[in-house]
């Protein structure tokens, strides 16, 4: 266990409140966080903090997928949708902010955001430990700690200045509460034509449900309306280790199992990227 607290964390232990008891603030003590009624979350080695309670989150990604992901990312092919998250969020915050990522994954968006934002701290949440290991050395602003995005965050309320959710699930009501008054929740989906090139080529991959966008407008509308809407669509090109690490960090991948292609001739050397970005204001 590191005898300090990783820096990242610092900056952001004030956000933090103990899951268990749900109020109160949480200390470092010997390579954990523990809050005065003794509940204690430890520190894990590359510098995120364990805060899940209880029963563990399931549905976070393996290694392998988190593996794909870097690749992939580090390559590139996702940059614009980085920027277009970038860009909106520094719309939003002038100076000193802060910025939660809900599904934070390997904290490849939360990184971009925070070089954007140089006087910003970030904060990522994730159920996979995997990708945390990742998400604590994104960026030297941005800490990390493993939760399950759907229960309630362990955080104060009113304390982001933006929250993030890119290609994640979501929690609208947690959302709303841990925004400022002035905040923007931005979210990253993708549309109809996202990967077409691939799911036509992989038969087993998840496809994207028509109706994403109704229950989208359905799940937030009670707490927000859209403050800025932009598309990002641009096709790329890729090398047969790109288009396999581009399907293996896909939910899919969790669907195709020793079934998936090799990519000798049978993955596309292109692909369309196609995803809506929304600033949403509290309402």
């Amino acid at each position: 266990m590191p005898a300090l607290l990783p820096p990242a964390l610092e900056l952001a232990l004030d956000l933090l409140r103990c899951p268990a008891c749900r109020t109160r603030r949480l200390h470092p003590d010997r390579g954990s966080l523990r809050c005065p009624a003794g509940h204690a979350f430890d520190i894990g080695r590359q510098g995120y903090v364990g805060l899940l309670t209880g029963a563990r989150a399931t549905s976070g990604d393996d290694a392998a997928m988190v593996r794909a992901r870097e690749r992939f990312l580090a390559g590139g092919g996702y940059l614009p949708i980085r920027q277009a998250v970038a860009q909106l969020a520094a719309d939003a915050v002038s100076g000193h902010g802060t910025v939660v990522d809900s599904g934070c994954g390997t904290g490849h968006y939360l990184a971009g955001v925070l070089d954007r934002l140089p006087a910003a701290r970030g904060l990522g949440l994730d159920s996979s430990v995997r990708a945390l290991r990742s998400a604590a050395r994104a960026h030297p602003r941005a800490a990390a700690a493993a939760w399950d995005v759907f229960r309630p965050f362990p955080l104060a309320d009113a304390v982001a200045d933006v929250v993030l959710d890119v290609f994640a699930p979501r929690n609208p009501a947690e959302f709303r509460r841990v925004l400022r008054p002035g905040g923007r929740l931005i979210v990253v989906r993708p549309t109809g034509r996202h990967l077409a090139e691939l799911r036509g080529r992989v038969p087993g991959m998840v496809t994207v449900d028509p109706a994403k966008e109704r229950r989208l407008h359905r799940a937030l509308h009670p707490f927000f309306e859209a403050a800025a809407t932009g598309q990002v669509e641009y096709r790329t090109f890729l090398t047969g280790p790109e288009a396999l690490n581009l399907l293996r960090m896909t939910p899919s991948a969790r669907h195709l199992g020793p079934a998936a292609p090799d990519g000798d001739g049978v993955l596309p050397d292109q692909v369309t990227v196609s995803v809506l970005v929304t600033a949403y204001r509290p309402r």
